[in-house]
């Protein structure tokens, strides 16, 4: 540990000189010598990632001499005795760009009047098997019109990524999706700004909220997009019992919420108290309006093609030319059917607005999208979005060999799944694989996260310890979390509670990083025996008080985003040393997650990604469905309204009453409800954090150097499904012909 220490010092050291040099030349400099530059850095920082890792190397900028960027840690005499700058910035923070993003064009006199198409589309327009583009738009003033970050693109190519089967759903969603109706600017995070919807207006009592739909909007078999299909979705999906048998809180029906359409482009949401919220509903991937592409196979997401999908829904065919067509197709009840035509990732027939559609299955080897004809879309010299013809998603075997394949450089751009742990590697190979890496920190607090279930019965004696606070508190206290930070994510993150980052509204303080979340095991001895479990077997582990067994503890992991497996194995080891032991078992992801909707696991290994939006994204703090690893039971008891599921116990319902007051509550009483939220849910430990804020939760991005119109940071958000918060459809290949 004394070499490390003396190590991560000349390196930060080396950095810093790195960050001088490059700040005096960076006028006139190109941006290719910007980011050889950075990637020098990132090349030392991979040198101090702790663990004995090998360095990797990087392309040295033109004006950085090869001797300085080379010179090893170990022969600094002054490294022996030099303390660590107490001012000095967090490591990996020079690592991240500035957060930036395309801008939305309200202005309609400053929309083109003239527009251009992708090569592939004109030659179909030229053989008279596509409307030329004007009749494709809709009307000028509807447009969508969109500034690129850095310059109008070129068309053409295809978008290489890598995906890991039929359930990597979000995959595709999040580079081709992002049909909700609002959405969120990606520079000035919070704002909003239209997207399905041109506009929307908040009435002065905050109880009715009404969009706009865009005049001439056209699904992507070019069929008209009206109101009809939002009517469509809410009475004949939304509200059919077994299509949704359970509906959305932010969307509660039965508590006087209501939809109506006005005219064919013009719909009100009312509710019977204000609900301030409820915009940002409309802008975030919450399913009840996160998109038809995301959610349609649930029945969620708020519009779907009516003209479409009648001919599967029993409102609008005969039962039995339905029942005739259920059985040829291969499903046991018209449900199925149902929401497998409903599903954009999968039928390449379902019409969608967005971007890009599906043209080969998910559920094959090669997932494609190509460009929608009809998007709505343009550039500010009218060119029609996407640039980019089409996106292939190759599968992989397994993250190592998704990985192993972005290291050779064969992905355009891929964030999801590449693993922080191989940074240094990735560097390594940067200039061969002609690629550059830039890091996006999201601002959840734990990118490795242990929930305990509350809800479990399934074993009654391990259900009354992981509802037992000193337990879940003993347990976090025994968890060595700079070892981990060292470890797995190369000292980069935040050590600490679940809390969500201090740089958000709802962070309840600084105090509650640390809170239970200290490594003292003798502590966690004592609270451990002081419950009562003092009796060990021979090689120390405690035993259950029921009979006398060892008491064992279940961690299903699960192999996506971040080596939750290594994670857990770690865990295991401090565990151990006050007498806990756990059987880590790795499983695919579909299979632990529906064993958490079925209350069948202890505890839920993942990150509580979606937690910097509270009262948008819940499921990983607080039980409110049973999505949530915290108590999966007792969310179907709240969503229900008390008709299934399990009832909590007091402390549970005073989150879940505070929960449903913040749901109503005007901006500035919900920030301090969500306070007061985080305040209980961290101090009881209802999720053990380790680390966060490191970038290792899809914010590892490999990008090759062809590819314009990158940000230099994505906001990385779950509410604005980066990358789809920048606006995948601006981006575009430089070299395209």
């Amino acid at each position: 540990m004394v070499w490390l220490f003396h190590q991560r010092t000349a390196c930060k050291r080396q950095i810093r000189e790195t960050n001088q040099r490059r700040d005096t030349v960076t006028r006139g400099r190109s941006r290719l010598a910007s980011w050889l530059s950075l990637l020098m850095v990132l090349a030392l920082l991979a040198a101090c990632g702790g663990g004995g890792a090998p360095p990797a190397e990087a392309p040295p900028a033109a004006e950085a001499p090869a001797a300085e960027a080379e010179a090893p840690a170990a022969e600094e005499p002054a490294a022996e005795t030099e303390p660590e700058a107490a001012d000095e910035e967090p490591l990996g923070s020079t690592l991240m760009g500035t957060i930036e993003g395309p801008e939305i064009v309200l202005d309609v006199a400053a929309f083109p009047s003239e527009f251009n198409e992708a090569p592939m589309l004109a030659e179909m327009v030229a053989a008279g098997d596509l409307p030329p583009v004007a009749e494709r738009l809709p009307e000028r003033e509807d447009l969508l019109v969109i500034q690129p970050l850095n310059e109008i693109g070129k068309y053409g190519g295809t978008w290489r990524r890598g995906f890991t089967g039929p359930g990597d759903g979000q995959n595709g969603h999040r580079v081709a999706g992002g049909d909700r109706f609002l959405f969120w600017n990606a520079s000035t995070f919070p704002e909003l700004t239209p997207n399905v919807a041109k506009d929307w207006e908040v009435s002065d009592d905050q109880t009715e909220i009404t969009i706009f739909l865009r005049r001439g909007l056209k699904w992507s078999d070019g069929e008209p997009f009206t109101a009809n299909d939002i009517l469509f979705w809410y009475e004949h999906v939304y509200q059919n019992d077994e299509l949704v048998p359970v509906r959305s809180p932010f969307f509660n029906i039965d508590a006087g919420a209501n939809l109506e359409t006005i005219d064919d482009y013009t719909v009100k949401f009312s509710f019977p108290e204000p609900n301030s919220l409820f915009e940002e509903v409309l802008a975030s991937s919450v399913n009840v309006f996160g998109g038809h592409a995301i959610f349609g196979n649930i029945g969620m997401g708020g519009f779907a093609p009516a003209h479409y999908l009648e001919q599967f829904h029993p409102d609008f065919v005969d039962q039995a030319e339905l029942d005739a067509l259920v059985e040829q197709e291969g499903f046991d009840n018209w449900v199925n059917l149902f929401r497998d035509k409903n599903t954009w990732a999968r039928n390449p027939d379902l019409p969608t607005v967005t971007p890009w559609k599906t043209v080969q299955s998910i559920a094959t080897d090669n997932w494609v999208l190509e460009r929608n004809p009809y998007y709505f879309g343009v550039d500010t010299a009218g060119n029609q979005l996407p640039y980019i013809d089409r996106i292939s998603m190759t599968l992989a075997e397994n993250l190592e060999v998704l990985n192993l394949r972005a290291i050779a450089g064969e992905y355009d751009f891929q964030a999801r799944h590449i693993s922080l742990a191989n940074l240094p590697v990735l560097l390594e190979n940067a200039e061969t694989g002609n690629y550059t890496i830039y890091l996006d920190p999201a601002q959840h607090g734990a990118d490795g996260a242990f929930m305990f279930n509350q809800s479990y019965e399934a074993d009654p004696e391990i259900g009354q310890w992981l509802r037992n606070v000193d337990f879940r508190r003993a347990l976090s206290l025994a968890v060595d979390r700079d070892k981990i930070n060292e470890i797995l994510f190369l000292g980069i993150g935040t050590p600490g509670s679940a809390v969500v980052a201090e740089s958000s509204p709802f962070n309840p303080g600084p105090e509650y990083r640390s809170l239970w979340s200290t490594y003292d095991p003798d502590q966690a001895n004592e609270m451990l025996d002081a419950i009562g479990l003092t009796e060990k077997d021979s090689e120390g582990y405690r035993l259950r008080t029921d009979n006398g067994e060892r008491l064992i503890l279940e961690l299903p992991t699960i192999p996506a985003f971040i080596q939750f497996t290594q994670l857990a194995e770690l865990v295991k080891e401090d565990w151990a040393a006050v007498g806990i032991f756990a059987n880590v078992v790795e499983s695919e992801r579909s299979l632990v997650e529906q064993r958490r909707a079925s209350n069948d696991l202890q505890i839920f290994v993942w990150q509580n990604d979606g937690t910097d939006e509270l009262f948008l994204y819940p499921y990983h703090a607080i039980p409110v469905a049973d999505t949530s690893g915290t108590g999966p039971a007792f969310g179907v008891w709240y969503s229900s309204g008390g008709a299934s599921g399990i009832e909590p116990p007091e402390n549970v319902k005073v989150v879940l009453d505070l929960f449903s007051e913040g749901l109503k509550a005007g901006p500035e009483e919900r920030i301090e409800i969500g306070r007061e939220i985080w305040r209980i849910i961290t101090d009881e430990v209802w999720t053990m954090g380790t680390v966060g804020q490191s970038g290792a939760f899809m914010g590892v991005r490999v990008v090759k150097n062809n590819m314009g119109n990158i940000p230099s940071r994505h906001f990385n958000i779950q509410a604005g499904q980066t990358p789809n918060i920048s606006r995948p459809a601006t981006f575009y290949f430089t070299d395209a012909e």
